[in-house]
C-alpha cells in the first residue's frame, strides 16, 4: 500500500496483502533473536496444560510478520512513523496464515511530505483478527 506518494491517496481506500503461514521454525528462530522464550510459545507440554492447548506464536513475531507483509516502496517511504493501541485479540498457531488488511483513515500533509495513517487488521486464514492497530507511514510527496 505505501507505494504511492502523498496526493494519490484517499480515505477509506483499503489494501489487502498476500498471506504468510507461520510456522514452528518461525517461533524458534523469533525466540532465539528476541529472547522471548516464555513457554507458551516454545513448550509444547506446558502450553498444552494453558487456555489454548497449543503453543501460540509471539504477539510480537506476528506484528514483525505483518510489517513484513506490506509494501514499502524504497523512495516513497520516507519512514515509519508510529504504531498505536496494539491489541493481540486472539491467538495465532503454528500453521495458521495470516494476512494484512489496511484502511487509511487519516492523511496529514507535512513539510517533508504526508503521514498516511491507517487501521490495520492481521487475520488469519478464517477471517478472525489476530492483531488490531493503528499505524502511521511518512511518505513523500
Amino acid at each position: 500500500m505505501f507505494d504511492r506518494t502523498y496526493g494519490a491517496y484517499q480515505l477509506g481506500e483499503q489494501w489487502q496483502s498476500f498471506g504468510r503461514t507461520i510456522t514452528e521454525a518461525d517461533l524458534v528462530l523469533f525466540a532465539a533473536f528476541s529472547g522471548d522464550w516464555y513457554p507458551l510459545h516454545t513448550d509444547q507440554e506446558w502450553a498444552a496444560q494453558g487456555p489454548f492447548h497449543q503453543r501460540i506464536a509471539h504477539g510480537m513475531l506476528i506484528l514483525s510478520v505483518a510489517t513484513g507483509l506490506m509494501v514499502f516502496k524504497p523512495g516513497i517511504v520516507l519512514a515509519f512513523y508510529g504504531i498505536d493501541r496494539v491489541r493481540f485479540v486472539r491467538p495465532t498457531f503454528i500453521g495458521d496464515t495470516v494476512h494484512v488488511v489496511l484502511t487509511a483513515t487519516e492523511l496529514e500533509e507535512k513539510a517533508s511530505g504526508g503521514v498516511v495513517s491507517c487501521a490495520m487488521t492481521v487475520q488469519k486464514q478464517t477471517g478472525e483478527a489476530v492483531i488490531e492497530a493503528a499505524i502511521k507511514i511518512l511518505v513523500a510527496k
